[in-house]
């Protein structure tokens, strides 16, 4: 394959995927991921990897952690209501610890709703979709480019901390054609050490994994130790882009391609002589709360546009906890904001 070729997001994942190690793929037809699922069919044929076009989406995650559980690299994709079902499966394999990579490219909602993009999945992304007390790393790619490159980061933090990874993509991003350059790890997939996985026990001590604890009081310990595990990838895996922020008055928020978007808004805006800056967070969960720390400072304002009613705004309001306004402008069900729009609402905000 050549270095710089021209493909979709759902492709460019695919091939992250494949260059990253991935030998076990489960997933469900489902629109606008399809390409994805084609090209991982191609690819894992091509690489003596497996592919599996399971019966539903439950049995799709369920594949994914029996593979992961053998210590194989894996994953699966979905579109929104396609990533509901799997929920139980997530919340089984976070439980477990088992590392996997979960591509969502979400669609209008509520329900079946529509093919169109979305941003309407942030909360069940980064809230824990599923039961319990879990989190999995999200990232939000705005690129093609950033679709391969985050592919490849996945898999190392998923083994890494032994954790689901989500990438929450959306149908813009996913069909979207673009350049990409093709650049292979150098040496190859990182390589983590799986003494946990069931790979047959000759010669060494069972290993079992398991999410079902009775024992009195061993669940809370084991639930312990997973928050002890989220603290510390809230400490060492946080990613957020900042633009102009520091000469700003008004700061605009938003992730994936609403990002890309919202920077076209603030250089337009800064054509006109309005100080405009943007941040972009890359890790929807750990969430980039220091950026808005040092951003939140007297007299500034931010607005959060997402392809949503509303949903990571708060988690804004949260960080920047009080010492700036916040205000929100979205669109739904499959609605694109356009940068005039965003525009016209930050000439609003300078004009009270």
């Amino acid at each position: 394959m050549k270095n710089k070729v021209l493909m979709c997001g759902n492709e460019a994942c695919g091939e992250g995927a494949v260059l990253a190690g991935c030998k076990f793929y489960a997933g469900y037809p489902i629109t606008p991921q399809n390409e994805l699922t084609a090209y991982m069919a191609k690819r894992m044929y091509e690489t003596n990897g497996v592919f599996i076009q399971a019966e539903s989406e439950i049995a799709a995650i369920n594949m994914v952690l029996g593979a992961s559980a053998a210590g194989v690299r894996a994953m699966t994709s979905s579109s929104s209501p396609g990533i509901s079902l799997k929920q139980e499966g997530i919340s089984y394999m976070a439980g477990c610890e088992l590392p996997c990579v979960i591509v969502n490219m979400q669609r209008g909602g509520p329900g079946l709703g529509n093919i169109a993009p979305s941003q309407g999945d942030y909360f069940q992304s980064v809230k824990g979709g599923g039961h319990g007390d879990y989190k999995i790393i999200v990232l939000a790619p705005a690129s093609a480019q950033e679709f391969f490159e985050y592919t490849l980061l996945a898999f190392d933090l998923a083994d890494k901390y032994r954790n689901p990874v989500m990438i929450l993509g959306d149908g813009l991003l996913g069909q979207m054609m673009e350049p990409l350059h093709i650049a292979p790890p150098k040496d190859g997939p990182k390589v983590f050490e799986k003494p946990w996985a069931l790979t047959g026990a000759k010669g060494r001590k069972q290993n079992i994994i398991r999410s079902l604890i009775l024992a009195e009081g061993a669940l809370e310990e084991h639930n312990k130790k997973l928050q002890e595990k989220f603290k510390l990838i809230t400490q060492d895996e946080v990613r957020g882009e900042t633009v102009n922020v520091k000469d700003s008055d008004v700061v605009l928020v938003a992730y994936g391609s609403v990002a890309r978007i919202a920077k076209a808004s603030m250089e337009m805006a800064r054509a006109k002589g309005l100080r405009v800056g943007l941040i972009r967070p890359v890790t929807l969960w750990p969430f980039p709360d220091k950026l808005f720390d040092a951003a939140a400072t007297s007299g500034k304002k931010f607005l959060v546009v997402e392809m949503s009613a509303g949903q990571m705004v708060e988690d804004v309001r949260l960080a920047v906890n009080g010492r700036a306004s916040v205000e929100f402008y979205g669109r739904m069900g499959g609605g694109i904001p356009s940068e005039e729009e965003i525009l016209q609402r930050v000439e609003a905000m300078y004009k009270v």
